[in-house]
Parts: C-alpha cells; structure tokens; sequence
C-alpha cells in the first residue's frame, strides 16, 4: 500500500467492476455506505467530450462516524464524504481512499482526533482487505 498527503492506494488484481464492488462490499462491512458514485470517464465523455479511463469516485459515509464529527465541528461536512477511488491505468486496476487525517490538518478542532483515528483505522481495515 502506497501513501500520500492525503490518500491510501493499491494495485489491486481485480478487473475494473470487480474492483468496484469488492470496495463497497469491504467499506460495508466496516459500516461505510454509499451515498455517491460518480463515473468520471462517462461524465468527461459527456460534458466535454474528453475520453478517459476508467475512473469512479465513490462517496462512502460511516453514518456513526459523520453524525459524532458533525457534533463536535458543525462545517465538517465539508470534508465529508470519504471519497474511495476505483481508477484503471492500462490494464492495472488501483483503488484509493482519502485519508481521514487530512481533516485533523485542516479543522484543527482536537476534539476530532479520536474520530479521525477511528475513521482512518477503518480505512486501512477496507484497504487491506480489498
């Protein structure tokens, strides 16, 4: 697993689909749902006409998770979902997820700190088991 500023990814050896649905299987489990999907490659294709790999973004929530965090900084909601990505490049297929932490950077509030923990934990759980 590879690390960024602000993300978790993986080359994972599953095609493009299977890909798709392991992470919201996985992210299920760990109580994430899906509130959006958003088909980049389709949504280029249509706004302006710019061909694309595939690439989804799925905004998974922890309902439990948010409604605390919410709580504790009422305008974290702008930071919220937690965005996984499903993107191909060639025949590699990569998944993605935002890392939690990144909000602990910009709401400073400490109060978030065991949330956070709790969200990115559950992230690297989705992560590896995909």
């Amino acid at each position: 697993m590879e690390t960024s500023n602000y993300g978790f990814s993986k080359v994972v050896a599953l095609s493009f689909e299977e890909a798709i649905d392991k992470t919201k299987s996985c992210c299920q489990a760990e109580g994430f749902g899906n509130l959006t999907t958003i088909d980049m490659k389709a949504k280029m294709k249509e706004k302006i006409n710019v061909d694309m790999e595939n690439y989804v973004i799925l905004g998974m929530c922890n309902p439990k998770l948010a409604n605390e965090a919410v709580q504790v900084e009422y305008e974290i909601g702008l930071l919220l979902p937690c965005n996984f990505i499903v993107y191909q490049k060639g025949d590699t297929v990569h998944v993605a997820a935002q890392r939690p932490s990144v909000m602990s950077q910009v709401a400073t509030n400490e109060a978030l700190n065991t949330l956070v923990n709790t969200a990115e934990e559950k992230i690297l759980k989705i992560l590896t088991a995909i």
